[in-house]
């Protein structure tokens, strides 16, 4: 499950570590893959940091404590299970820059559950809690295979592979497959304005490109950006979708791909005017200067704080499109990480504590069947966000917002 955790309302500060030498836990994020409908496997992929470095695998394990509940669903204490997960080599690893934790779950033999995952610092009271909806007996793909990276061991938690990154298809239980892929070679559209809500037109139909199929557990390598969507089975309405993306993604540095995220903050004349222009990038360069009235220094700070935001967006939420395509990227890209996450079973609202003219305003994005990935949410839209949207969008604009 790919979603903005509790512990993460502010991922920029993955970029700005913490500057003493004590431990830090930035942000949790997880998923899970079922083995049967009795037995899940837990992923924590944490962001830990000792001073300005990321933490060793052995210091983590020297450092914290992870303990872990299932309820019945969100708001209530109805516990269906608890336990205590030993930290060691065996199940804390390194990729990248972050930690990842795995641990075995017994189901409840229930349909669904919450499971909050909390990692706690040895002799402190602190702690860091995560938490993710378990669909214990939905054996779909997305829930049964895993897409791994070079020797990793451990799942990829997101949705994209950047073109040529070699893959594999891995299957949590027993047994090697045939599966089936659909390529679409389809560019989705960016989310709407937050105010538009006029009732959306019938769903468009989207062709197929081309279809083959792979085996589990041989690497892969896709050379086409765009769309592929795995399944199993055939006769399955919801797939695994694979976004293949360019090789800076989720960096957006191509001028002809920096124009997108700007529909956000321009008006369609000035998207238009540049998209005339026989060089984007100084049409670009012009763009941004006109809106700082030819402060050279204000306009490289806000493109810099602008496309940070986009970088953001598209890590923490791309699904079967970019991230700052989707509702909950548009939304952060113009006003920033949440102040408060909070979620129930198909739903999410984030709260922002001042913004505009207005406070204590919320967002409340609806989880949707997609048959791409199971985390898709919609925004719901409201006429009264212009008050809040349109003064956020005019400082961005004026370079007020670093």
């Amino acid at each position: 499950m790919k979603q903005l955790p509790e512990a993460q309302v502010r991922p920029s500060q993955t970029q700005s570590a913490p500057v003493n030498e004590e431990p830090s836990l930035v942000a949790i994020q997880s998923k899970y893959l079922l083995k049967d409908t009795m037995q899940a496997k837990i992923y924590l992929y944490v962001d830990a940091f000792k001073g300005k470095k990321p933490i060793s695998v052995s210091e983590f394990i020297r450092t914290y404590n992870l303990n872990y509940v299932i309820y019945s669903d969100y708001g209530t204490r109805d516990r269906l299970g608890y336990g205590n997960v030993k930290l060691d080599s065996s199940n804390v690893s390194q990729v990248g820059e972050k930690i990842v934790v795995s641990y075995d779950l017994k189901s409840p033999n229930k349909e669904y559950g919450v499971l909050l995952s909390e990692i706690s610092q040895v002799g402190t009271l602190k702690k860091v809690l995560n938490d993710l909806t378990v669909r214990f007996k939905k054996l779909d793909v997305s829930q049964t295979y895993g897409v791994y990276t070079g020797a990793s061991s451990r799942p990829l938690q997101r949705h994209y592979i950047n073109t040529n990154e070699p893959f594999t298809l891995k299957k949590a239980g027993e047994g090697n497959d045939q599966l089936h892929v659909f390529y679409y070679n389809h560019d989705f559209e960016p989310a709407g304005s937050p105010m538009n809500i006029a009732s959306k037109a019938g769903a468009k139909s989207l062709e197929v490109d081309s279809t083959f199929t792979i085996s589990t557990g041989e690497t892969l390598h896709f050379t086409k950006e765009g769309l592929y969507n795995v399944f199993a089975d055939t006769t399955q309405s919801e797939g695994l979708g694979i976004l293949v993306v360019n090789e800076r993604f989720p960096k957006v540095t191509r001028p002809q791909l920096l124009l997108g995220p700007l529909l956000y903050m321009s008006t369609n004349n000035e998207i238009n005017e540049i998209k005339k222009a026989e060089d984007y990038k100084k049409a670009l360069d012009k763009y941004w200067l006109t809106l700082m009235n030819g402060n050279a220094p204000l306009a490289q700070q806000s493109i810099r704080s602008f496309y940070g935001r986009v970088e953001e967006a598209n890590q923490l939420f791309t699904t079967y499109k970019e991230g700052w395509k989707t509702d909950k990227g548009m939304i952060y890209i113009v006003l920033g990480p949440p102040d408060k996450v909070q979620r129930s079973k198909d739903r999410e609202v984030w709260t922002y504590d001042q913004r505009g003219n207005a406070q204590n305003v919320n967002f409340t994005f609806n989880r949707r069947n997609n048959q791409f990935v199971d985390d898709h949410y919609e925004l719901v839209r409201y006429a009264e966000y212009q008050p809040i949207w349109y003064p956020v969008v005019e400082a961005w604009r004026n370079g007020s917002i670093r």
